[in-house]
């Protein structure tokens, strides 16, 4: 059995908003990423998907659960392994407005890292390497670049620094959190299409953190999807099984509410309505599942009292909801009468 390069087990976090009252922003999270494995987390604002990201990151603590990175808990490494997980795991943020020190230049940022680590020796060799770098994200002509400064270049330019200076420390694992979100629309294919390229040139993995399943949709087209709700993981599947066989409510509303290319299709295509428009608060949370107040498919008292867990299906996917299990323990049923 292959050893996952990155596994969450029932990975929780919580946040203490008031006196004697937390709330967990990430709750129960079980997740592995295999090495050059592409996945998706989409989900609503405040789901918890930046949380886990963060987590894995190694820039919050768990309050519950475990880290795995190449078969150790992160908790266990000692100082000089701990240096090799924070390095083998970087981040790219959102904002590369703030990501980004407007006082140094391009050369500063991408150098710091290369200096540090003494991955480079000598500016001569240090400036080429950030030369190479800048262009394998598609910086060109990168010499034009590297004196200048944040300011200087555009918001798509700048991600990309953002990724280069992600890149310098030869990662194997990138965590991309909304990394397209903050740039016009009309680039944020080409940003994709550079990661996926890096992907397969440099052997990444990729957690990819996004609202929109659209872009998860043509980002993880080859990997996984995971479906995020109020901090735990209630979907995850092959993309392309995902997103034309969707299991759970909640994935099926998001994929309904997509508009397609072809605008007839988008003014014909058939939308599933919600209970309630209302998302619940993450300190008052439902009893039982925390769809069922919104959800279109509502069972009843099952889906009010009882938490659905996570179950894991012979096809590679994996859902938390009472429906789809009733509905698989039909199918397999229905297949056992039709073998006898």
């Amino acid at each position: 059995m292959i050893t996952p390069l990155i596994e969450l087990q029932h990975l929780t976090r919580r946040f203490q908003v008031k006196r004697n009252v937390s709330i967990a922003a990430v709750n129960d999270v079980s997740l592995s990423l295999a090495a050059g494995e592409v996945v998706c987390l989409v989900g609503e604002s405040g789901c918890g998907k930046t949380t886990a990201g963060r987590m894995i990151a190694g820039l919050l603590k768990p309050s519950e659960g475990k880290i795995i990175y190449r078969g150790q808990d992160i908790t266990t490494l000692n100082r000089a392994d701990w240096k090799k997980y924070r390095l083998g795991v970087q981040m790219v943020h959102q904002d590369p407005y703030a990501s980004l020190n407007p006082s140094h230049t391009i050369y500063d940022i991408i150098s710091a890292p290369l200096k540090h680590h003494g991955l480079t020796r000598g500016e001569i060799e240090t400036r080429a390497t950030a030369i190479q770098i800048l262009e394998s994200v598609d910086l060109t002509p990168a010499a034009d670049l590297l004196d200048k400064y944040p300011h200087q270049l555009s918001g798509g330019q700048r991600q990309r620094v953002s990724i280069a200076r992600a890149l310098t420390v030869k990662p194997s694992f990138i965590i991309a959190d909304e990394a397209v979100s903050m740039v016009d629309v009309s680039i944020r294919i080409s940003l994709l299409n550079t990661l996926l390229k890096l992907k397969e040139k440099n052997g990444l993995a990729v957690l990819f953190i996004t609202h929109d399943l659209a872009l998860a949709k043509y980002f993880a087209w080859e990997g996984r999807i995971g479906v995020m709700y109020l901090g735990k993981l209630v979907e995850i599947a092959p993309a392309r099984q995902l997103v034309e066989s969707p299991q759970h409510p909640y994935t099926r509303v998001l994929l309904s509410a997509i508009p397609e290319a072809d605008p007839e299709r988008t003014r014909t295509k058939a939308r599933i309505e919600l209970r309630s428009m209302d998302v619940p608060s993450l300190v008052r949370l439902p009893s039982g599942c925390a769809f069922h107040p919104r959800c279109p498919f509502f069972l009843g008292e099952k889906c009010q009292q009882v938490v659905p867990v996570l179950e894991h299906f012979a096809d590679g996917s994996a859902a938390a909801c009472h429906i789809i299990r009733q509905q698989r323990a039909l199918e397999t049923a229905a297949v056992d009468r039709g073998a006898e």
